[in-house]
């Protein structure tokens, strides 16, 4: 690999972007393609199957062989609030490979007592999230039914284009929600996005279960997200 192909693969993971390495197998010129540029590639059908599943693979098309060496950001899990779904969902989602966040500026809840080892920010989220920005290899979780608390992340997830905006409450409370997202200046595409009431309809009741729904849900639009 020569460097330029090296230094723009690692802008691509600085900038935590998805990126196919693609090298021709006959002559062993490669270059990278990233998931923003995929529409105008002549690879762009195989690219889409890379991205969607991360696994590398060799590919010939018009007589030429080529390898497709997906380079996936690790994705992430921000859940906003500390409650008992939190507790559940936590672990599960660390399982499943994911990077897990919990925020809640209510200090009562956001305790090492409660969650062990678990990343916990006792902060405001639109303040957390200054310091680690929401991006499209990000899930939002909201949790709270605190408006105060879910509404700000929520704006913050649907502008930056997670794969995965849940947020809990019942269908009376999400109606509500959206007329408060709407008045924030959100269109009803945008607010269309968001997965409520939070998780899978799977007749779920306890945290437990909640949690179980609502990570079978996230990682449904993780694996099926396009580029």
């Amino acid at each position: 690999m020569d460097r330029a192909t090296l230094s723009a693969l690692n802008a691509a993971r600085r900038a935590r972007m998805a990126a196919v390495l693609v090298s021709d197998l006959d002559s062993g010129a490669a270059r990278v393609v990233t998931e923003d540029a995929v529409a105008d590639d002549p690879l762009a059908e195989a690219l889409r199957a890379a991205f969607a599943s991360g696994k590398a693979g060799v590919v010939a098309t018009a007589g030429q062989r080529v390898f497709l060496n997906p380079h996936l950001p690790p994705a992430r899990l921000v859940i906003i609030g500390a409650v008992h779904i939190s507790q559940a969902l936590a672990p599960m989602a660390r399982q499943a490979g994911l990077d897990v966040t919990i925020i809640d500026p209510r200090t009562a809840f956001a305790t090492p007592a409660r969650f062990g080892a678990e990343r916990l920010i006792a902060d405001w989220p639109e303040d957390a999230l200054q310091d680690a920005p929401l991006d499209r290899w990000t899930a939002l979780a909201a949790l709270t039914h605190d408006p105060k608390i879910d509404d700000a992340p929520l704006v913050a997830a649907l502008r930056a284009g997670c794969f995965y905006v849940g947020a809990l409450g019942s269908r009376k409370t999400h109606a509500a929600r959206l007329d408060r997202l709407h008045a924030a200046g959100l269109t009803g595409a945008e607010t269309g996005r968001i997965c409520a009431p939070i998780g899978l309809d799977i007749g779920a009741a306890s945290p437990a279960e909640i949690a179980v729904a609502t990570l079978a849900q996230l990682i449904a639009h993780l694996r099926r997200r396009a580029p």
